[in-house]
């Protein structure tokens, strides 16, 4: 196949290449961001650990904001998937088992290197207005998509009296756990957590 030859999707290899290279550079970006924090994350320091020049890194976001965050959303949409993939996989609808689970894989998406580096961006943009604005909205779209998800997964009926705040409460119970192990490992705590809640949610649920 020559280079002008379309590749399998009807992309050519350079396309190809562009979009490899572009998602190194978000996954670079989140690593970066979760390990050194936002005064240690350059678009230099990413595109390094990417392996590609500074050039090509501005060639595809032209900013430092730009760069962190599509990467942070862009890592946010992988967890979303393989959260709702979990639901191919589940325990019977109203088991005990099932609702455990949901509650754990939901309380997943904020103890992982994914949520250290959102906090880092929280952080920097209460400090810069432009990132700010960028990063309010971002929270905005994940956290509907996570209550859209944990929602679904559940199995919740919002029309009912308090669901719908039963649902919003796990998620921020969820992200309190994930504030609670960013500085010692709290996962045996984290675990009595998720099995309490995962039998109130429930109870909820299914009274």
């Amino acid at each position: 196949m020559d280079a002008l030859t379309p590749a399998r999707g009807g992309k050519t290899p350079q396309q190809e290449r562009s979009r490899a290279t572009r998602l190194r550079l978000l996954e670079a970006a989140v690593s970066c961001l979760a390990e050194r924090g936002w005064s240690g994350s350059t678009v230099s320091v990413v595109a390094e650990r990417a392996g590609v020049s500074r050039g090509a890194a501005q060639h595809h976001f032209r900013t430092r904001e730009d760069l962190f965050t599509a990467a942070v959303e862009h890592v946010a949409e992988k967890r979303q998937g393989a959260l709702k993939a979990v639901a191919h996989d589940l325990p019977p609808a109203g088991s005990i088992a099932r609702t455990w689970i949901i509650v754990e894989e939901l309380v997943g998406l904020y103890t992982g290197p994914l949520f250290r580096a959102a906090l880092h961006l929280w952080v920097a943009a209460s400090d810069e207005e432009q990132l700010r604005h960028r990063v309010t909205a971002l929270e905005a779209r994940v956290g509907r998509e996570a209550h859209r998800t944990a929602v679904a997964l559940l199995e919740a009926d919002e029309s009912a009296p308090g669901i719908r705040e039963t649902v919003q409460g796990l998620l921020d119970m969820a992200r309190g756990l994930g504030l609670a192990n960013l500085l010692t490992d709290d996962s045996a705590r984290r675990d009595r957590v998720v099995e309490q809640w995962a039998r109130i949610i429930d109870g909820v649920l299914r009274p």
